[in-house]
């Protein structure tokens, strides 16, 4: 039997709760998820590529079936390089399911075999988004609640040096 292998693309900039709750309650289904950094030279982010590889790296540091990689290009393109099955994908509004349908349906067009799944984010956190968290540190909110330890304290240095 092989190895059934979830792409889970996103800019994770940084990388909150409600990933993480996609992520763990997906392994339940997938035996192994990369989280994809998915790297857009035309997307401004706070943290490098680099840096996010090494704080997912870190919150995952555990869990042997999580591995964390980059790519540029097409997910269909990474996801068949990899071996995928899947691309997974978390909702959290109908305003995300819009534009997550429209993605599905191109890659479905891309690579016929290629799934995508839909995992709603779990009530907690419905309303987490990764701009939220950095807005909300930027004004010396409390963000320990909607990211991983690791990342708080990443972004409060990254704050720091700016």
């Amino acid at each position: 039997m092989s190895t059934r292998i979830a792409i889970y693309p996103g800019s994770f900039d940084p990388i909150t709760n409600g990933h993480l709750d996609i992520i763990k309650r997906s392994l339940g289904i997938f035996d192994k998820i990369i989280v994809g950094i998915a790297v857009n030279s035309r997307k401004q982010t706070m943290f490098s590529r680099d840096e996010r590889l090494e704080i997912i790296r870190e919150v995952f540091a555990e869990e042997p079936r999580v591995e964390v990689d980059a790519f540029e290009g097409l997910t269909v393109e990474y996801a068949r390089v990899r071996n995928a099955c899947a691309v997974l994908r978390g909702l959290r509004a109908v305003a995300d399911f819009e534009y997550e349908l429209q993605m599905a349906n191109m890659n479905r067009k891309l690579n016929k075999d290629l799934e995508t799944v839909f995992m709603m984010t779990s009530e907690k956190s419905f309303f987490v988004s990764s701009q939220n968290v950095k807005e909300v540190a930027r004004f010396g909110g409390d963000i320990r609640e909607l990211v991983p330890p690791a990342v708080a304290q990443h972004l409060a240095l990254k704050l720091e040096q700016q």
